[in-house]
């Protein structure tokens, strides 16, 4: 199924526990950001997506309502583009509530000892550093009296464990969930901050993991299927809703039951 596809539902929200909220999500032109931008629009919220191609990004914008949603194009390690997210977030709707830090990326495929450095800094700025700087900025820019609620950090199963061919990924993912720790402890009583780890869901990014052998990719978790992005839209939209109000510095494993076996 295509990712445009799988994003696009709204889900099976419990309300409207946006209405009146706006919501800044990362990397969201499609699969897994764009449907949490789906779900917090479906759920009454205000959303701002960025992406790195203005074109994808206004078909998403589409999609979710240009009454409801905007797009800003950009790279997220680039200082500009944040600025510019930021800036046009609040100039248009007026506040910031929420803060997805979903884009991400993964270009080496391999062994550790076959990965280029330059690679593995890249990985590292794109993948922790700029989770850093987006909510740094966004916490210092939100105005005087309206603090920012919520931020979910999208990290992977794969810093929880070792993960042949994608290793340098898992170590950066490792670095965002105690990102998440340390930011939790700082930003609280104010902010609440989380992390979702999904393990294999049916993306762009993850398909070099299930691609020609699905069946036996999904094999190997109890709930036989890979995930698909709503399946992380919905423990996302709960970590940024008031429903988790006392829950903070944690890391939600999404992973179809593959956590719950050990290797013997």
């Amino acid at each position: 199924m295509a990712d445009n596809v799988v994003a696009g539902g709204a889900g099976n929200g419990p309300g409207q526990r946006f209405e009146g909220r706006v919501a800044l999500v990362t990397g969201a032109s499609r699969g897994i950001g764009l449907a949490i931008a789906h779900r917090i629009v479906a759920e009454g919220g205000r959303v701002v997506i960025t992406g790195r191609r203005a074109e994808t990004l206004q078909e998403a914008v589409a999609e979710l309502g240009p009454d409801r949603a905007l797009g800003v194009a950009g790279k997220a390690d680039d200082a500009g583009h944040r600025a510019d997210a930021i800036g046009q977030t609040i100039e248009r709707f007026g506040r910031l509530d929420h803060l997805v830090n979903n884009a991400g990326i993964n270009p080496a495929y391999g062994p550790l000892a076959e990965l280029d450095t330059g690679v593995a800094r890249k990985i590292l700025e794109v993948n922790v550093i700029a989770a850093l700087e987006w909510t740094r900025e966004t916490v210092a820019a939100v105005p005087a009296g309206s603090p920012l609620r919520s931020i979910v950090n999208m990290a992977s199963v794969a810093g929880t464990a070792s993960g042949p061919n994608i290793a340098f990924y898992g170590v950066s993912k490792a670095a965002l969930i105690n990102l998440t720790v340390q930011l939790a402890d700082e930003l609280a009583p104010t902010t609440r901050v989380n992390t979702l780890a999904p393990a294999v869901v049916k993306t762009r990014l993850a398909r070099a993991l299930y691609e020609g052998r699905e069946e036996e990719a999904a094999a190997a978790y109890p709930l036989r299927r890979l995930g698909i992005p709503d399946d992380v839209a919905g423990p996302a939209a709960f970590l940024l809703s008031d429903d988790a109000a006392w829950i903070t510095g944690q890391t939600l494993l999404v992973d179809g039951g593959a956590s719950v076996r050990t290797a013997l």
